[in-house]
C-alpha cells in the first residue's frame, strides 16, 4: 500500500483543488495538493514537502481531516488529508494544469479523483 498526502487549504468558504497534468495517471482529474510519502519521511513532513514542489508554498500542517484507502488498478493507496494552512507564498503552477478556490456547492462541476469521493461528500455535507 502507497502513504499518499494531501491538503485541505481554506480560504474563507472556498477551499483549493487543482488539476492533475495530462502526461500524469488520471490525468486532467482534480485533487487536493499531495503526494506520496517518501520512506523515512512522516505525513506532515511529505506534505510540506509536496505543496513546496507543487505548489510553491510553505504551509502549516494542523489536523487530519479524512482518511481513506482506495484501489485504484494500477496502485492501492491510503490516503490521508489534513488541514493546511498557506503561511508563505502564494499557490503556483509547478506541477498543475490548473488551481482553482471552490465551494462546496461547486463540488458537482469537477471531476476529481476516485479516492476524494467520500472527502468530498463531506465537505458538501458542511456545505
Amino acid at each position: 500500500m502507497t502513504e499518499v498526502v494531501a491538503a485541505l487549504i481554506r480560504d474563507g468558504g472556498r477551499f483549493m483543488i487543482c488539476r492533475r497534468p495530462a502526461h500524469k495517471a488520471r490525468g486532467l482529474l482534480w485533487e487536493f495538493v499531495g503526494g506520496k510519502v517518501e520512506p523515512g519521511e512522516t505525513g506532515r513532513d511529505a506534505l510540506v514537502r509536496e505543496c513546496r514542489e507543487e505548489i510553491g508554498v510553505e504551509i502549516d500542517v494542523r489536523d487530519v481531516y479524512f482518511d481513506v484507502v482506495h484501489e485504484y488498478p494500477d496502485i492501492l493507496i491510503h490516503l490521508t488529508l489534513y488541514n493546511a494552512v498557506i503561511t508563505e507564498g502564494k499557490p503556483k503552477l509547478l506541477e498543475h494544469s490548473e488551481i482553482r478556490w471552490i465551494t462546496p456547492e461547486e463540488i458537482p462541476q469537477y471531476e476529481f479523483c476516485p479516492a476524494d469521493a467520500d472527502i468530498l461528500k463531506k465537505l458538501s455535507a458542511e456545505g
